[in-house]
C-alpha cells in the first residue's frame, strides 16, 4: 500500500562542485563582522558523509535516519521586503500580489547566504531523494543569523513570554546578543522558551488562535528557514502556493478560473477543522526527515514542535498548556517555520493524491493555499469526495463537514481565497462567462473597517493623517482584489469611503450647510487626496 508521502529509494549522492576562490564582499555582512568562512562549507550542507565521497544511502522511507555526521567549523555573515518577498539568486516573489513573499523571511539576503540557499535548492531540485546531512552548523553561522534577525526586525511584532523587544537587543548589542544565541545552539545548551498566545477576531465571529514566540525563538526559526526552505522548495507540488517565492493567492484564484473554463466546474470546496493544530507531529517529523538526516537539526524541530503555550485569562492569571506535547500534534501559528511545515505535511495530501490515480482517474485537480483547497472536476465530483475523506483519515486530518461542500458551476458560486468564483457577465454586451469578483464578505469586512477608521472617536486626527489611513486600506485592499470584475466592487467601496470621510469632516468641524455641497467628491480626491479606486492602476502588470 502506498505510504503517502514517502518517496523513492535514494540514489548515490555527491558533493557540489566547489567554489574555489571565492572572495568575500565586505558590504555583505553587518558592520565589524568578518567573514572567515570557508568556501567547502557550502558543499557541506548537502554533503551526505564527512568525507564528501559517494555513499549508497539506506532507504529513504520517511523516517529513517542517515548516517551521522560531523559538522566542519563555524562560519559568519550577510541581507530584505514586505508584499514584494525576498530576492536572492532564486528567491524570486510575486510583488504585485501583496501576498507572496518567502515564509518567513522578507529581505535579501547576504550574497554568501544567498549562495548557499541556491546551493541547497539547486541539489535539492537535482537529487529528489537526496538527504542534506550536515545542516545544525548552518543554522548559528552570524550571517545566517544575523539576516534572521534583521528578517524579525523588518516584521517587527509584539515580544514573546520573556518581554524581550528589538530595541532591549540592540540596546544590549545586538552583534554579542546573536554572538551569545551562536553559542547556545553550538554548546547545544539552547531551550525555546513558551509561546504566548493570543486570539484574533474571524469573520465568522470566532477567534483565531495566535502564537507568538520570544524573539530569540523566532530569529533561530528564521534562520533555520533559511537553510530549510530552499530545500524542501525543491519538493512541493505545483498546486501549492501560499508562502512560496514566485507563486500567489492570486495565481491560484487563476488557477481555478482556469480549471472551470476548461469544463472542470463541479468544484468541492473542502474545509479541514483547525488543521495547524492537527498535524501530527510523527508524520511530520518523518516528512522532514526525509530530506534532512541532520540529528541536531531535527531535535531542533522537535523542541519547536513541543514548545508550551502561555495564555493569560481574563483575570489576568498566566497559564501554560503542553497540549502540542502531550497530544503530539499541532504548530503553532505565527512561528516562522509554522507555513513551511503546514506546505510540507499539505504536500502529502497532494503528492498521495497523484500517486494513487485520482487526478488522472477521476480528471480530478487540487489548487491549495496553506490550509485551505479545492478539488475541480469533470463530472466525477462524488467519487472525488469520498476519495478526499478516506485520504485526509489516513494524513490523520478532519475534513470540517459542515463547511465542505459539493459546487456544480458556474451556476454555484463558490468563495476561494476572498474571490467569488462563479458566472459573471459582461456590462456591454450581457454575455456570460466564468470569472470571478472580489467576494461579499470581503467587501462587506473593508467597509466595516472603514467605517471603524471614521468612527467618532478619531476626531482628534489632523485630516491629513485620516486620509492617509484611509488611503492605506484602500490601497491594500485594491492591490489584492485586482482579478476579474471589479468594477462595481471598486465604485462601491469608493463611494463608501467618501461617505464615511465626508460624515468625519461635519463631525468634526461642526459648519452648518450641506455636507455634499461642502465636502463633493471632487474635493475630497482632488483637495484631499483620498483615493480612487480604478481597475488600470490595480492590475498586475
Amino acid at each position: 500500500m502506498y505510504d503517502v508521502g514517502a518517496d523513492p529509494p535514494l540514489t548515490r549522492g555527491r558533493p557540489l562542485p566547489s567554489h574555489s576562490g571565492e572572495r568575500h564582499d565586505p558590504g555583505d555582512g553587518p558592520t565589524g563582522v568578518v567573514a572567515t568562512a570557508c568556501p567547502q562549507e557550502e558543499i557541506d550542507a548537502t554533503r551526505e558523509t564527512p568525507g564528501g565521497g559517494c555513499v549508497t544511502q539506506p532507504d529513504a522511507r520517511e523516517g529513517q535516519a542517515g548516517l551521522p555526521g560531523e559538522s566542519e567549523r563555524p562560519i559568519v555573515p550577510r541581507k530584505p521586503g514586505n508584499a514584494g518577498g525576498g530576492k536572492g539568486p532564486w528567491f524570486q516573489a510575486n510583488a504585485r500580489s501583496g501576498d507572496s513573499r518567502e515564509i518567513g523571511v522578507s529581505l535579501v539576503p547576504p550574497t554568501k547566504v544567498g549562495k548557499l540557499q541556491a546551493s541547497l535548492h539547486a541539489k535539492a531540485k537535482k537529487a529528489p531523494t537526496y538527504r542534506f546531512y550536515a545542516l545544525y552548523d548552518k543554522v548559528y553561522r552570524m550571517d545566517v543569523l544575523w539576516h534572521a534577525y534583521q528578517c524579525c526586525r523588518f516584521n517587527a511584532g509584539a515580544p514573546g513570554v520573556d518581554g524581550q523587544t528589538f530595541e532591549d537587543i540592540e540596546a544590549y548589542g545586538l552583534m554579542k546578543w546573536l554572538g551569545e544565541l551562536a553559542e547556545e545552539l553550538q554548546k547545544k545548551t539552547y531551550r525555546p522558551q513558551a509561546v504566548r498566545r493570543v486570539y484574533l477576531p474571524k469573520p465568522d465571529g470566532k477567534q483565531r488562535p495566535l502564537g507568538i514566540p520570544t524573539i530569540k525563538d523566532r530569529v533561530l526559526q528564521t534562520a533555520a528557514l533559511a537553510i530549510l526552505g530552499p530545500i524542501f522548495e525543491a519538493d512541493l507540488q505545483p498546486e501549492q502556493y501560499a508562502y512560496r517565492p514566485g507563486k500567489s493567492a492570486l495565481e491560484a484564484v487563476r488557477h481555478v478560473q482556469a480549471l472551470m473554463i476548461q469544463g472542470h466546474t463541479e468544484v468541492i470546496d473542502a474545509d479541514l477543522s483547525g488543521y495547524f493544530d492537527s498535524i501530527p507531529h510523527t508524520e511530520l517529523m518523518k516528512s522532514v526527515a526525509r530530506r534532512v538526516s541532520d540529528r541536531q537539526l531535527l531535535h531542533l524541530l522537535k523542541m519547536w514542535l513541543e514548545m508550551p503555550v502561555e495564555e493569560t485569562d481574563a483575570q489576568g492569571r498566566r497559564q501554560r498548556t503542553t497540549r502540542h506535547r502531550d497530544e503530539g500534534r499541532g504548530t503553532p501559528q505565527g512561528a516562522p517555520l509554522s507555513p513551511l511545515l503546514s506546505n510540507l505535511y499539505m504536500r502529502r495530501f497532494i503528492l498521495g493524491w497523484k500517486v494513487l490515480g485520482h487526478e488522472r482517474q477521476l480528471d480530478a485537480h487540487i489548487v491549495n493555499y496553506a490550509d485551505d483547497f479545492v478539488i475541480c472536476c469533470r463530472g466525477t465530483a462524488a467519487e472525488a469526495m469520498t476519495a478526499m475523506r478516506t485520504l485526509m483519515t489516513r494524513l490523520k486530518l478532519t475534513v470540517n463537514e459542515a463547511k465542505t461542500r459539493r459546487c456544480r458551476g458556474p451556476d454555484a458560486p463558490f468563495d476561494f481565497l476572498g474571490y467569488t468564483v462563479g458566472r459573471c457577465y459582461e456590462a456591454r454586451t450581457g454575455w456570460a462567462y466564468i470569472g470571478v469578483r472580489p467576494s461579499a464578505p470581503k467587501l462587506q469586512g473593508l467597509t466595516r473597517k472603514l467605517s471603524e477608521q471614521t468612527d467618532r472617536r478619531w476626531l482628534w486626527l489632523d485630516v491629513d493623517e485620516m486620509v492617509g489611513r484611509l488611503n492605506r486600506l484602500l490601497r491594500g485592499w485594491g492591490n489584492y482584489f485586482c482579478l476579474g470584475t471589479v468594477a462595481a466592487a471598486y465604485r462601491k467601496v469608493t463611494h463608501h469611503a467618501c461617505l464615511r470621510l465626508r460624515q468625519w469632516l461635519v463631525k468634526k468641524y461642526g459648519r452648518q450647510g450641506s455636507k455634499w455641497s461642502r465636502y463633493s467628491d471632487p474635493y475630497l480626491h482632488d483637495t484631499l487626496g483620498l483615493l480612487r479606486l480604478r481597475r488600470h492602476a490595480y492590475q498586475p502588470s
